[in-house]
């Protein structure tokens, strides 16, 4: 259990921090934030990246070929199609048709990469679930967990709730409540073309696209300010516990000369970075909202010298990561993973022991895994803390939103 704890940091309520923003709803302040001298400059620099056309992350600036054959899906790797496809036309029929119009986009769409983590609305994508009748959120809410696991679903559902927390604390609930997040809908829900949808909104965005039985959900951010809720109704909410311990295990694990290969700068904030690697919103973490087409080099070491101990660790650190995905899309999320580790980098930011925060990315040609220990947003802390972070799940070498697929698919095929 942290000792520090996120409430030493809770802004007075009169500190401009909130009492500027407070009254706002989403669509005022996604207008006043566009002057904020926070916000705006980070809005604008976005702005440049959206709609670019998507290419995917690379390692290098050359998208590798190949990696991702639409086929279906190996037995005992299905998706759980035929629940995503009823939940989806529930919600179609329950929605009236002005509702339906605009939940819909070709399963093409640039929209996808609209997607945004922060509590600002940039783009209104979709519908926004704090602003339609509880049949219609509900049978939103259905399509994520028809697509999800149990857990995953339960993970996305708290980070809601904490998002809603966070806003009664700061007394802006409505900028931040449980449901203030956008759902769309991308194609027609069907078991065999591709097709599929998008939640986004503060500390919670993904993206899940299907096609006969494969599944894809990426790219995932997940995050959390503060990592936990003490009062109230979901009390003993806690999430990234396990995460967050087994990376500093993974890290105790590494002998000393790799530990020190791994760890590519020694502080969070460090004198060596070059200019630009901390991002004022993203920080650290490098594959967040609109850097579909970003090049990440390798850093770190490699999976293969990592000692059998560590390699264990590693192995329930991605099945962590990947604990959103339904058993079937999961064992094969895990097997493509695995397959990659002979090009699988880890590297490091940070300390490693105690409460120290840290960033840690593993990344290969089929996947990036990013987390990040954040300063305060809504809290005060202008140091990175363990009670605020962001992960991030990325598909490199273009199958991010299953790009990849809906290429291959006849159907859509340019």
């Amino acid at each position: 259990m942290s000792t520090l704890s996120f409430r030493d940091f809770l802004f007075a309520p009169d500190h401009p921090r909130v009492a500027e923003i407070r009254g706002l709803n989403a669509r005022e302040y996604a207008e006043a934030a566009t002057t904020d001298p926070f916000a705006g400059p980070m809005i604008e620099g976005w702005k440049k990246l959206y709609p670019q056309p998507f290419t995917g992350i690379t390692s290098d600036g050359n998208r590798r070929e190949g990696l991702y054959p639409l086929a279906p899906a190996r037995a005992g790797e299905e998706a759980p199609t035929a629940e995503m496809v009823a939940a989806a036309r529930k919600l179609l029929g329950v929605a009236t048709p002005d509702q339906a119009r605009r939940l819909s986009y070709a399963v093409d769409a640039p929209e996808w990469q609209s997607w945004a983590n922060p509590e600002f609305m940039q783009h209104d994508t979709g519908l926004r679930l704090d602003e339609v009748d509880g049949p219609v959120r509900d049978a939103a809410l259905a399509v994520v967990e028809a697509s999800l696991s149990t857990e995953g679903f339960d993970l996305v559902r708290n980070l809601m709730r904490i998002n809603g927390f966070l806003g009664d604390l700061v007394d802006l609930p409505l900028l931040m409540n449980e449901f203030s997040y956008n759902f769309a809908l991308y194609g027609e829900p069907s078991e065999s073309e591709p097709w599929g949808w998008q939640i986004f909104g503060h500390h919670a965005a993904l993206n899940c696209l299907v096609v006969g039985t494969q599944l894809v959900v990426s790219p995932v951010f997940l995050g959390a300010e503060p990592d936990r809720i003490d009062d109230g109704p979901y009390r003993g909410v806690m999430v990234f516990k396990e995460r967050i311990r087994l990376a500093r295990q993974l890290m105790g694990a590494l002998p000393g000369t790799l530990r020190a290969d791994a760890t590519v700068y020694e502080a969070m904030v460090d004198p060596a970075m070059p200019e630009g690697r901390i991002h004022p919103g993203d920080e650290r973490h490098l594959g967040g909202c609109f850097q579909d087409n970003r090049v990440i080099p390798y850093e770190g070491i490699r999976v293969p010298d990592l000692p059998a101990e560590a390699r264990g660790v590693l192995d329930a650190l991605v099945e962590d990561f990947i604990a959103y995905l339904p058993q079937g899309p999961r064992a094969a999320r895990r097997r493509e993973i695995q397959e990659n580790y002979v090009e699988t980098f880890f590297s490091w930011i940070g300390g490693w022991e105690d409460e120290e925060p840290f960033y840690f990315r593993l990344q290969s040609p089929v996947v990036v895994l990013e987390l990040d220990h954040h300063t305060g947003v809504f809290l005060s802390n202008d140091e990175p803390a363990p009670f605020h972070m962001h992960t991030v799940v990325r598909t490199p070498n273009g199958n991010d939103y299953g790009r990849e697929l809906v290429k291959q698919y006849p159907a859509v095929a340019p």
